[in-house]
């Protein structure tokens, strides 16, 4: 491989140039080894940011990514393995209960999931909320953990795509996450890993989401079902609504509570529905079911005969969590403090702003404003209206649960201005947008 300069490299990105494939792969093999810089990767970033990628340039820099470190093999994995990925939104807590409805109903789930982006909550950080609970689990292990239990709920490990995982928590810190290459490149090159039979995209899109717009969020599950077919990936996506939060919780523990209310066949129906139509796509992906209605049948009977929340239990077990936790024989932690918002007028809820209401909880200390920044599991936000909703004056929008009272400052403005209420009925828009096929 030819030596370049980054600086070169960054200021010819910046002007619009295309940088071949070994000009990319050059840049992934030496950040990943150190020698360029982070502030000098940042550069980069927010040229691609800017400029894009071409078809040649994502292609290259995905596959760079994907092998920067090892590959799991999991060709001893007999079952058909499906995976499920979301853009990230607030309060989107599906994959907990989705990974072990999926396995439950006879599907190897190695599921690989993110930390949080930004205003958005991160899989890892929720499952880290229960105690013991670990997610880092080696390549060596983690096809023997899915012949064991048929799901792994696992993060990156340093030597599993480590370019990925650098870039990803830089992206975090340096302002450079809503960029479509660099969305699919990062959530493609970790799946493509996983030696995947079949892929299953939520791509959210509205305030809360990082697609603002449905043409946005079209383009970028467009570019990752390319990426997944050109690899061989069987590869499907949904797009769905993120103007306001998804279910009722927002915060780490609160949001795992919510997950096992929904693995017990209860939880708000915005999230039976999205968890149901993505379960139905994962069962299909993997020929365990002949049609729609058969995954669904499959699906209820899981989850109402409490083998999806045993899956789950068992699951929790054996990545170090305490099971008790998902009995309900023991509580997650509680933020100390709790502050109720109440409507300021009679109507129906016109907006749930998904983006303030995200942004809070991450005042609160729910998220990372820093790389290096840790959170506080227990604070958040429960919603008791949202879009559609009919309000009295006085009646409770919101309660804050929260640490400090210089935290609760910080994060009540936002709040306040993230509900609207509208003399007039409000129809509730659909969650589920389009699909986009194999």
């Amino acid at each position: 491989m030819a030596q370049h300069s980054i600086v070169e490299l960054i200021c010819r990105k910046r002007d619009g140039a295309e940088l071949s494939p070994d000009e990319l792969a050059w840049v992934i093999k030496s950040f990943t080894s150190g020698e360029i810089e982070k502030y000098q990767m940042s550069s980069l970033l927010m040229a691609i940011v800017f400029r894009g990628m071409t078809d040649g340039e994502l292609g290259a820099w995905t596959e760079a990514m994907l092998h920067s470190g090892e590959v799991v093999d999991l060709s001893d994995v007999a079952l058909p393995k499906i995976d499920k990925h979301s853009t990230g939104g607030v309060g989107d807590k599906v994959s907990i209960p989705l990974a072990p409805i999926v396995a439950a109903c006879g599907v190897a789930v190695p599921m690989m999931s993110g930390r949080g982006l930004g205003h958005t909550g991160g899989t890892l950080d929720k499952l880290e909320s229960i105690p013991g609970f670990f997610t880092n689990i080696p390549p060596e292990d983690f096809a023997k953990r899915l012949l064991e239990h048929q799901l792994v709920l696992a993060g990156q490990t340093e030597t599993l795509v480590p370019a990925d995982k650098a870039i990803y928590a830089l992206r975090d810190a340096s302002g450079t996450v809503p960029s479509i290459p660099l969305i699919a490149s990062s959530i493609m090159s970790k799946k493509l890993a996983e030696d995947l039979d079949g892929l299953v995209l939520d791509v959210k899109v509205g305030s809360g989401a990082f697609m603002k717009t449905v043409d946005e969020a079209t383009r970028l599950a467009e570019t990752m079902a390319a990426i997944g077919r050109s690899h061989g990936t069987a590869t499907v996506a949904h797009l769905t609504a993120m103007d306001q939060p998804l279910g009722t919780r927002i915060g780490n523990t609160l949001e795992i509570e919510e997950s096992i209310e929904i693995l017990r066949g209860g939880g708000p129906s915005d999230m039976i529905e999205i968890t149901r139509t993505l379960a139905v796509e994962m069962l299909l992906l993997a020929g365990v079911a002949r049609d729609a209605d058969a995954a669904i049948s499959r699906v209820r009977h899981v989850v109402n005969t409490g083998q999806a929340l045993d899956k789950f239990r068992d699951v929790v077990a054996a990545q170090g969590g305490d099971p008790a936790i998902v009995d309900g024989t023991r509580h997650l932690a509680a933020a100390p403090h709790k502050h109720t918002l109440h409507a300021r007028s009679d109507g129906y809820v016109s907006r749930c702003d998904a983006l303030s209401i995200g942004m809070a909880v991450v005042r609160l200390g729910g998220g990372r404003v820093k790389a290096n920044d840790v959170i506080d599991p227990t604070v958040g936000v429960v919603l008791a209206a949202k879009v559609g909703d009919a309000v009295t004056g006085g009646d409770e929008l919101a309660t804050i649960h929260y640490s400090t009272a210089e935290a609760l400052a910080s994060a009540l403005p936002l709040l306040e201005r993230a509900w609207s209420i509208s003399p007039d009925p409000i129809e509730v828009p659909p969650l589920l947008i389009s699909r986009i096929g194999r």
